[in-house]
């Protein structure tokens, strides 16, 4: 044996063979299933973003931060060299980073831009400055966003409130400044477990309260002339509703400057319904209608002067057009954000246009993507960013597979041919953006519609080749007085643009709701999703698993037994029997009973509790039993604040499993599972019972540490409290088998 092998023979050696053997493999793999690394760092870089926000603590992003450190290290250790695996060395040391870097992003705009919320609500007289209006004539009110100073501590604090239309005056623009009487409110969190977080979007939106004004407000101070954009866009909103009837303008506003205060709600949920609610919000669609109209008019317009043809490179100079006209229908639709997405995305594609590059392709929705991360990475969590990149990159997928580049390659045909592929080719699109946003849908607003594609080959066209030229034509013709016939056929295609979005919104099915979504059931069908986009070959059909998980899950999901707000005064409780939803109260508010509804993945209108059959109330109180798991489940629910005697209440709770107020219990009240009064609310916010599983979901739990929640702390108990069998989210009776004692409703007349 010559030394060289028997140096082979030691065990280290024999240990880092089959070790190189395995990177090899995996080398192989990367390169077959076409890795392309801008996509994969940009989903890497969206992963860190969304890991912050699901990691409860600080330590917790510190240790994921330390691994993607150690792994990065580790890997560039391992595989330096000569380069023998390049795939292998870009996924195994820059993902890493690029998770690291998404996290550090998130975390530090949360640090530098995160406003303390109010410690509680206040009726105060404050002086403050007009920074934006936004009209909401459907609503009969005005929002203001207004610069001002806190009143206990001093601190400059930005707070958005509602005027009413009575009160509002042309005077109140941006830049003047106001002194009026506000009641302010911290901005509230989720109502229920899996509801809409605001504290958290007014946390990265600068905002500390939110309110109302009471009162007509006095001007110290007019507005100068500097909200240019502003008024620009108020007098396009004012001209746009003075040339159309009631049933158009709200739509044709929306379309126009992105005004969508004038829209009925009754026309609002209709678009929602029908899955044509995008239409209303100035995206993609709208930016990429304006820039691809301008584009195509320059370069005709600029091809008929010979010199500039000959000297110039047309596309170059259709691409600055068009990236101006795109600009510039942001900043005046407001330049929201994803209006700001939308128009950073078509602006990389005019500029892959002028150079002669691919113009829709991953590697340039990856710097889109990155773009705006960079600058806003709390917009990765919310469903305007998820719905929107999700379906460019199941267009980008489609329209890159194999298949579909066959249906669509010029062949010898007649019109009717071609328009029939093509017409398929639209129907196909809309059928797999439907299929791509309705996890989406489903995770963020319980609800999904089923015949959106259907809709959208109709609404889309009908919008963009249609509407907006009509209404642009309009615009132009207003110079010299001759809009009118224009205007007309904007009116009517608007409305038959509605007539659709009600017609489809009415038909059975329409509508698909379903209880919350687990943060794990939406993240299998986005892995599965991006698995299938991203790979090449059969490799990619990998994702079908985790979507088929998603689905599994999906599937077996049950809606909650029993919803609890956070302040207790509203409590839905799910039942068969009743086809619906029981509530304790009938609120005024649609915001309550629109959450109690949606999350417990119901539809119709609820059914007051105290009109049930099944349920016992007085003034003061209900009692219901329900039979879930085997078991019947006894629940008291307080309906008022009277006083009631202490024994008798006491007496009560020791024969039910739940207590539920919305305020404090004595603690001689000592149901056999859980007291949910205003002390425990107050920690856990609401609260969402599963009875079968015996469960419980909590507003508190998925917050963590972050700076928009900060629940009071807890008085130290003095003796075991009702609560004490809830541990991790699970109901643990001292004594299950225990059974109920005849109960009678308290009244505080007895």
């Amino acid at each position: 044996m010559m030394p060289d092998d028997a140096a082979l023979q030691h065990s280290p050696w024999r240990r880092l063979n089959p070790l190189s053997r395995g990177l090899l493999e995996i080398e192989r793999f990367l390169g077959a299933a076409g890795f392309d690394r801008a996509p994969w760092l940009a989903v890497a870089f969206a992963s860190g973003i969304s890991a912050w926000f699901v990691l409860s603590n600080h330590w917790q992003w510190l240790a994921l931060l330390m691994a993607c450190g150690a792994a990065a290290l580790a890997a560039f250790a391992l595989m330096r060299g000569d380069g023998q695996f390049p795939w292998l060395r870009v996924a195994m040391v820059w993902v890493p980073i690029a998770m690291a870097a998404g996290m550090t992003v998130v975390w530090t705009k949360s640090a530098l831009v995160g406003a303390e919320p109010l410690e509680k609500p206040m009726v105060e007289t404050v002086t403050a400055r007009v920074l934006s209006r936004e009209q909401r004539p459907a609503e009969h009110r005005v929002r203001l966003v207004l610069a001002a100073r806190e009143p206990a501590s001093g601190r400059p604090i930005r707070v958005r409130v509602n005027l009413a239309d009575t009160q509002d005056s042309a005077a109140f623009a941006a830049g003047a400044v106001l002194r009026l009487r506000v009641r302010l409110m911290p901005p509230a969190p989720p109502m229920l477990p899996g509801g809409y977080d605001f504290a958290r979007a007014a946390w990265f939106g600068g905002l500390a309260a939110t309110g109302s004004v009471l009162g007509k407000p006095e001007i110290v101070r007019p507005a100068g002339g500097g909200a240019l954009l502003a008024g620009l866009k108020a007098s396009l909103t004012a001209h746009v509703s003075e040339n159309l009837p009631p049933s158009s303008r709200g739509i044709a506003a929306a379309l126009a400057s992105g005004d969508r205060g004038s829209i009925s709600e009754p026309d609002a949920q209709a678009m929602r319904d029908s899955g044509l609610a995008h239409l209303l919000s100035i995206s993609g669609l709208h930016v990429s209608a304006v820039i691809a109209a301008v584009y195509f008019l320059a370069m005709r317009l600029l091809a008929l002067w010979p010199w500039l043809a000959l000297r110039v490179r047309l596309p170059l100079c259709a691409a600055g057009a068009g990236a101006v006209a795109g600009i510039g229908y942001t900043l005046l639709t407001g330049a929201e954000v994803p209006t700001v997405r939308s128009c950073i995305g078509a602006v990389l594609v005019l500029i892959a246009l002028a150079l002669g590059r691919e113009a829709l392709s991953f590697r340039m929705l990856a710097v889109a993507a990155l773009f705006v991360m960079m600058l806003w990475p709390e917009a990765v969590i919310g469903p305007s960013f998820q719905m929107s990149f999700a379906a460019v990159i199941a267009i980008v997928a489609l329209s890159t597979a194999a298949p579909v580049r066959r249906l669509l390659a010029p062949r010898e045909e007649g019109m009717t041919m071609r328009a029939g592929r093509h017409l398929a080719m639209l129907l196909l699109t809309g059928v797999v953006i439907e299929i791509a946003l309705m996890p989406i849908g489903l995770f963020h607003f319980h609800r999904a519609g089923l015949y959106g594609a259907s809709a959208n080959v109709v609404a889309i066209p009908l919008t963009t080749v249609v509407t907006m030229p009509l209404i642009a034509l309009a615009l132009l013709l207003d110079i010299a007085g001759l809009g009118a016939p224009a205007w007309w056929l904007a009116g009517k295609s608007i409305e038959l643009l509605l007539g659709l979005a009600h017609w489809i919104a009415a038909q059975p099915g329409a509508v698909t709701n379903l209880p919350a979504m687990s943060n794990g059931t939406v993240a299998l069908f986005a892995i599965g999703g991006l698995w299938l986009a991203l790979w090449h070959g059969r490799v990619r059909y990998a994702g079908l698993l985790p979507i088929a998980a998603g689905v599994v899950m999906l599937a077996g999901l049950r809606a909650p037994d029993v919803l609890i707000s956070g302040d207790g005064r509203h409590v839905g409780i799910t039942t068969v029997r009743a086809g619906g939803l029981l509530v304790l109260r009938d609120s005024r508010s649609d915001f309550a009973r629109d959450n109690l509804v949606e999350l417990a993945g119901m539809s119709g209108e609820p059914q007051l509790l105290a009109d049930w059959p099944g349920a016992r109330c007085s003034a003061d109180f209900c009692i219901l039993e329900l039979d879930r798991g085997g078991r019947k489940w006894q629940l008291l629910m307080a309906r008022s604040r009277n006083p009631v005697p202490e024994r008798e209440l006491a007496a009560i709770c020791d024969r039910v499993d739940i207590a539920i107020a919305d305020r404090w219990l004595p603690r001689s009240c000592q149901p056999r599972l859980l007291k949910a009064d205003r002390n425990l609310l107050t920690r856990t916010g609401g609260l969402a019972l599963d009875l079968e599983r015996r469960k419980v979901r909590s507003v508190a739990a998925a917050q963590g540490e972050h700076g928009w929640w900060k629940p009071p702390l807890p008085a130290p108990p003095r003796r075991p409290d009702a609560n004490a069998h809830l541990h991790a989210g699970v109901l643990e009776s001292a004594d299950p088998a225990q059974p109920a004692g005849q109960i009678v409703p308290l009244s505080a007349n007895q």
